[in-house]
């Protein structure tokens, strides 16, 4: 069974700024062979758009979580329609 692809839009809000949160998310993004950016916001908050299969994405977040530097408050999540072209995942600055 194909995993189908979906792309999400999140705004991740708390500590994320400064503690490695976009390098992490880039390495995680290709661990799991996920497809997107990664961005600061001037609010201090950052926007990732990931796309992927689910379960690869649930783990993507996962690692996000899980970093000892990161402190993620909240975290909005939007189901947005796929980028088909998308070839990998870059950190926009």
């Amino acid at each position: 069974m194909v995993n189908q692809l979906v792309r999400y839009r999140m705004v991740f809000t708390g500590r994320v700024q400064g503690v490695g949160f976009r390098y992490t998310a880039n390495n995680a993004a290709n661990q799991y062979h996920l497809t997107g950016y990664v961005k600061n916001e001037y609010d201090g908050s950052v926007t990732v758009e990931v796309q992927g299969a689910e379960e690869a994405i649930y783990l993507f977040i996962k690692s996000l979580a899980s970093d000892r530097y990161i402190g993620i408050d909240d975290m909005q999540k939007q189901q947005i329609p796929i980028e088909a072209d998308e070839r990998g995942f870059i950190v926009q600055y």
